[in-house]
């Protein structure tokens, strides 16, 4: 059965690199049976030459920014652009390799996304970034659930009625794949994570370590608010009640009295957290059906 897929490529400043990305990625396309495709290179307003190289390269549609948008608005505007069911978007800096999208394909029917994980043997990933992806992941696989690979990875196909159901929430920025993945995993789609090698960059990476660390941590926790708000209040609501216990026990066989103000306190803080938490639940899960 004939595939028929839209490849979103969002460039922001790749002069150097993009036109060898979109060859090579021809090049590995062609070799696939039984596939249909469209190429949309979406020139983010870059400053260099980008968008003279980008009117050079034959079969591809391109989509200009009049002024600097975003990785994520990139993303969404190739969507709006797309005109086939199975998206899939990759970076222009040659950092993932377009030969493995033959195997993110073999899987994507029976899947809502499949994501390229950048595990493989050979995943060049810098080191600056490793610790806080590893606390990132492990945020993340805490409050969904489930165990994350690759919770931001730049290389995956996705269904266009899963990005349909988003897109409203979906941000213009980096951060875009990391709530694509949360909200579907905190949704119900199957995603699959297929191992494949991440090179180094060319050129310079646009990556702000410290601030898009603390913009990915807040967006975790905002998007799992947003779609499971107990995973974030119940752990609260423990914590508080456990300090209350332990502040008992040691007011009434240590301290001088037992401070019953400061448990008080620290118990109706606890019953209020899970008060917040269990209405929050209850009114997405009744928008939810609403919707349905």
């Amino acid at each position: 059965m004939t595939k028929q897929l839209s490849i979103i490529i969002p460039v922001y400043n790749e002069g150097e690199i993009v036109n060898q990305v979109i060859e090579d990625l021809k090049k590995e396309l062609i070799k696939i049976p039984d596939l249909e495709y469209e190429i949309i290179a979406i020139n983010d307003a870059s400053t260099d030459k980008t968008g003279d190289v980008l009117k050079e390269i034959s079969g591809i549609q391109v989509i200009n920014h009049p002024h600097n948008r975003g990785y994520g608005a990139s993303l969404k505007t190739g969507f709006r652009k797309s005109k086939n069911d199975l998206i899939l978007i990759i970076d222009a800096d040659d950092t993932y390799p377009s030969e493995s999208i033959s195997d993110l394909l073999k899987n994507i029917d029976d899947y809502d996304m499949v994501v390229g994980a950048r595990v493989g043997k050979n995943a060049k990933i810098p080191i600056i970034r490793k610790p806080a992806k590893w606390i990132l992941n492990k945020l993340a696989n805490y409050l969904t659930g489930t165990k994350i690979p690759d919770l931001n990875s730049g290389l995956r196909i996705m269904k266009k009625s899963l990005i349909e159901k988003f897109i409203l929430f979906l941000p213009d920025g980096f951060s875009f794949t990391t709530t694509i993945t949360l909200a579907a995993l905190t949704n119900n789609y199957q995603i699959k994570y297929v191992p494949i090698n991440y090179s180094k960059r060319i050129g310079r990476s646009k990556f702000r370590p410290i601030r898009d660390t603390l913009n990915f941590l807040q967006l975790i926790i905002r998007t799992i608010l947003y779609f499971n708000p107990l995973k974030v209040f119940m752990p609260f609501s423990i914590i508080l009640f456990l300090l209350a216990v332990i502040i008992f026990l040691w007011s009434y066989f240590f301290g001088p009295k037992v401070l019953d103000i400061t448990i008080a306190m620290f118990i109706l803080s606890s019953i209020q957290m899970l008060s917040i938490g269990m209405l929050a639940d209850l009114l997405i899960k009744s928008h939810k059906q609403s919707c349905n």
